[in-house]
């Protein structure tokens, strides 16, 4: 593929991730049955993909990193019922800002889990991270705590902390590739939810209407399947700090989005809070990527 046709279909691909917060907000069922229809159908979308490129998965590999890929695929899961429930208690904008908070967290997490030192820059990352959060809270504007959406956005920072150790196990997996691994991972997420739907969810109270139903299949087919198959083909084809930049472009759409379209506030201090979240983020996962 040529970089500059992957380019394009990475960015197509990452401005579609970023208008998922807007589907799920209208798909009128529990987090916990969209993450089931998400994770089996992206799962059995890219086993077509793999099969269909004559290149099936790597079974070995799979089994010999079952120990890392199945908490791997249990946190995905729970990740995203937290993520999904953060849009309906916050704006789209704050959940997604605190989502991507996921990148601080492994910077934090790192000296721990990989041994890796903890830099002045690395601080620095992860301070201007939390004074962003601080200004995307609402305190300031209010002036007491009062107006801290401690729901929405503990259920964003506590995805974004799930989310974090998935890419930390992720890591430490050793000779499989990335296709494999995402679907097994999404597979797995799928399957938990299902004693957890059931334990939790009273099946014959559950109902959606045919735009719902719309919504649901669009989530599951083009958001995880058609997407995280044209995102591995991309990311192959280009250098690791392009797809880092790239993916930047995720949280910008959600929040234009959150503006634009479901007329969410959005004043100065969230847009200076949101500047310094994504701008340490990115920072730091450039630092990281050119090391």
């Amino acid at each position: 593929m040529k970089a500059q046709s992957a380019k394009i279909k990475l960015a197509s691909v990452m401005f579609v991730f970023g208008t998922i917060g807007l589907f799920v907000r209208y798909i009128p069922l529990p987090s916990a049955v969209i993450a089931l229809v998400r994770g089996l159908v992206g799962m059995l979308f890219l086993l077509l993909v793999s099969y269909g490129k004559k290149t099936p998965p790597d079974w070995k590999a799979i089994r010999d990193n079952l120990k890392r890929l199945l908490p791997c695929g249990i946190m995905m899961g729970f990740n995203w019922i937290l993520l999904f429930e953060a849009y309906r208690y916050t704006t789209v904008a704050v959940a997604t800002l605190c989502y991507y908070l996921a990148p601080v967290i492994i910077l934090l997490l790192s000296p721990i889990v990989l041994k890796e030192k903890l830099t002045a820059l690395k601080a620095g990352c992860i301070a201007a991270a939390l004074v962003g959060m601080f200004f995307v809270s609402g305190i300031l504007q209010s002036g007491d705590l009062s107006a801290f959406n401690f729901r929405g956005i503990g259920l964003g920072t506590a995805a974004a902390v799930l989310y974090a150790f998935v890419v930390l196990l992720n890591k430490q997996l050793q000779g499989i590739n990335s296709i494999d691994a995402t679907m097994t991972e999404l597979g797995t997420a799928g399957a938990i939810m299902i004693p957890y739907i059931l334990l939790t969810t009273e099946l014959s109270a559950l109902s959606c209407d045919t735009r719902g139903l719309l919504l649901l299949a669009f989530v599951a087919i083009v958001h995880t399947g058609i997407c995280y198959a044209i995102y591995f083909s991309c990311i192959t084809a280009l250098p690791a700090q392009t797809g880092a930049l790239f993916s930047y472009i995720d949280p910008v759409v959600a929040i234009l989005l959150s503006a634009l379209v479901l007329h969410e506030p959005m004043d100065t201090l969230c847009i200076i809070g949101a500047v310094l979240i994504l701008g340490s983020t990115m920072v730091g996962e450039l630092f990281e990527k050119k090391k």
